[in-house]
Protein backbone atom coordinates (compact mmCIF):
# COMPACT_ATOMS: atom_id res chain seq x y z
CA UNK A 1 0.00 0.00 0.00
CA UNK A 2 1.55 3.16 -0.93
CA UNK A 3 1.97 6.11 1.31
CA UNK A 4 -0.57 8.75 0.02
CA UNK A 5 1.54 12.17 -1.09
CA UNK A 6 -0.65 14.91 0.26
CA UNK A 7 0.73 15.89 3.86
CA UNK A 8 -1.25 17.44 6.28
CA UNK A 9 0.23 20.99 5.46
CA UNK A 10 -1.11 20.84 1.69
CA UNK A 11 -4.90 19.56 3.12
CA UNK A 12 -4.79 22.68 5.04
CA UNK A 13 -3.40 25.14 2.20
CA UNK A 14 -6.12 23.78 0.27
CA UNK A 15 -9.13 24.33 2.70
CA UNK A 16 -7.72 27.71 2.82
CA UNK A 17 -7.74 28.41 -0.88
CA UNK A 18 -11.01 27.07 -0.68
CA UNK A 19 -12.21 28.76 1.83
CA UNK A 20 -10.81 32.36 0.23
CA UNK A 21 -12.59 31.30 -2.98
CA UNK A 22 -16.00 30.99 -1.09
CA UNK A 23 -15.63 34.46 0.80
CA UNK A 24 -14.68 35.58 -2.90
CA UNK A 25 -17.68 34.80 -4.17
CA UNK A 26 -19.90 35.46 -1.79
CA UNK A 27 -18.58 39.29 -1.20
CA UNK A 28 -19.04 39.25 -5.28
CA UNK A 29 -22.98 38.34 -4.87
CA UNK A 30 -23.33 41.07 -1.88
CA UNK A 31 -22.17 43.52 -3.98
CA UNK A 32 -24.30 42.71 -7.41
CA UNK A 33 -27.16 43.09 -4.49
CA UNK A 34 -26.03 46.20 -3.03
CA UNK A 35 -24.61 48.10 -6.16
CA UNK A 36 -26.24 51.45 -7.48
CA UNK A 37 -26.24 50.29 -10.85
CA UNK A 38 -30.15 50.29 -11.65
CA UNK A 39 -31.58 53.18 -9.91
CA UNK A 40 -32.90 55.98 -11.21
CA UNK A 41 -31.23 59.20 -11.61
CA UNK A 42 -32.96 61.20 -9.28
CA UNK A 43 -31.43 58.36 -6.21
CA UNK A 44 -27.95 59.20 -7.01
CA UNK A 45 -28.45 63.05 -5.95
CA UNK A 46 -26.58 64.15 -2.95
CA UNK A 47 -27.13 67.43 -1.41
CA UNK A 48 -24.57 69.82 0.09
CA UNK A 49 -26.21 72.12 2.69
CA UNK A 50 -24.47 75.46 3.90
CA UNK A 51 -21.94 73.90 6.60
CA UNK A 52 -20.62 71.22 3.90
CA UNK A 53 -22.41 68.53 5.24
CA UNK A 54 -23.73 65.93 2.81
CA UNK A 55 -27.38 64.73 2.80
CA UNK A 56 -30.18 62.87 0.49
CA UNK A 57 -32.82 65.80 0.99
CA UNK A 58 -32.55 68.97 -0.51
CA UNK A 59 -32.12 72.38 1.54
CA UNK A 60 -34.44 74.42 2.29
CA UNK A 61 -34.68 77.67 -0.33
CA UNK A 62 -36.68 80.11 2.18
CA UNK A 63 -33.00 80.43 4.44
CA UNK A 64 -31.55 81.19 1.54
CA UNK A 65 -29.15 84.25 1.48
CA UNK A 66 -28.06 86.78 -1.20
CA UNK A 67 -24.49 87.70 -1.65
CA UNK A 68 -23.68 90.50 -3.70
CA UNK A 69 -19.72 89.52 -5.44
CA UNK A 70 -18.35 92.51 -4.97
CA UNK A 71 -18.77 91.51 -0.98
CA UNK A 72 -16.74 88.38 -2.15
CA UNK A 73 -12.43 88.81 -0.89
CA UNK A 74 -10.58 85.84 -2.36
CA UNK A 75 -6.89 87.61 -1.72
CA UNK A 76 -5.94 88.85 1.52
CA UNK A 77 -7.41 92.90 1.57
CA UNK A 78 -5.13 94.98 0.45
CA UNK A 79 -3.87 97.91 2.68
CA UNK A 80 -4.22 101.27 1.71
CA UNK A 81 -0.92 102.79 -0.36
CA UNK A 82 1.31 104.47 1.26
CA UNK A 83 4.28 106.79 -0.25
CA UNK A 84 7.63 105.52 0.82
CA UNK A 85 8.45 109.59 1.71
CA UNK A 86 5.40 109.70 4.29
CA UNK A 87 6.70 109.05 7.75
CA UNK A 88 5.17 106.11 9.87
CA UNK A 89 4.79 106.11 13.64
CA UNK A 90 4.81 102.59 15.66
CA UNK A 91 5.93 100.88 18.35
CA UNK A 92 9.25 98.90 18.91
CA UNK A 93 8.18 95.27 19.51
CA UNK A 94 11.37 93.47 19.68
CA UNK A 95 15.11 94.71 19.69
CA UNK A 96 18.35 92.89 20.38
CA UNK A 97 20.98 95.55 21.47
CA UNK A 98 23.80 92.82 21.37
CA UNK A 99 23.27 91.34 17.51
CA UNK A 100 22.01 95.32 16.60
CA UNK A 101 18.10 94.24 14.93
CA UNK A 102 14.80 94.25 15.54
CA UNK A 103 10.66 94.50 14.42
CA UNK A 104 8.77 97.90 14.83
CA UNK A 105 4.92 97.40 14.59
CA UNK A 106 3.09 99.72 12.67
CA UNK A 107 0.23 101.55 14.21
CA UNK A 108 -2.19 101.43 11.17
CA UNK A 109 -0.86 98.58 9.20
CA UNK A 110 -0.36 96.00 12.42
CA UNK A 111 2.20 94.55 10.27
CA UNK A 112 6.13 93.61 11.98
CA UNK A 113 8.35 95.51 9.94
CA UNK A 114 12.64 94.79 10.46
CA UNK A 115 15.10 97.35 11.32
CA UNK A 116 18.69 97.81 11.58
CA UNK A 117 20.99 99.24 14.12
CA UNK A 118 22.51 101.21 11.44
CA UNK A 119 19.18 103.14 10.41
CA UNK A 120 18.50 104.07 13.84
CA UNK A 121 19.21 107.90 14.92
CA UNK A 122 18.46 107.40 18.06
CA UNK A 123 19.41 104.49 20.90
CA UNK A 124 15.70 102.28 21.28
CA UNK A 125 14.63 99.84 23.37
CA UNK A 126 10.83 97.34 23.30
CA UNK A 127 8.27 99.50 23.79
CA UNK A 128 9.58 102.49 22.52
CA UNK A 129 7.04 104.81 20.29
CA UNK A 130 9.03 105.48 17.33
CA UNK A 131 8.48 107.53 13.86
CA UNK A 132 9.87 105.93 10.96
CA UNK A 133 10.02 105.82 7.17
CA UNK A 134 9.49 102.43 5.20
CA UNK A 135 11.51 100.85 2.13
CA UNK A 136 11.40 97.91 0.34
CA UNK A 137 14.92 95.66 0.46
CA UNK A 138 14.99 92.57 -0.97
CA UNK A 139 14.23 90.46 1.90
CA UNK A 140 11.02 92.89 2.41
CA UNK A 141 10.11 96.32 4.42
CA UNK A 142 12.73 97.50 6.14
CA UNK A 143 12.32 100.97 8.18
CA UNK A 144 15.09 103.75 7.74
CA UNK A 145 15.37 106.88 9.33
CA UNK A 146 14.03 105.76 13.16
CA UNK A 147 13.68 108.27 15.60
CA UNK A 148 12.16 108.48 19.04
Amino acid sequence: MAKSKATFNKKEKEKQKQKKRKEKAEKREERKLTSNKGKNFDEMFAFVDEYGVISSTPPDLTKKKQIKKEDIQISIPKHEKRSEDERRRGVVSFYNNDKGFGFIKDDISKERIFVHASELKEEVKENDIVTFKAEYSHRGMTAVDVRK
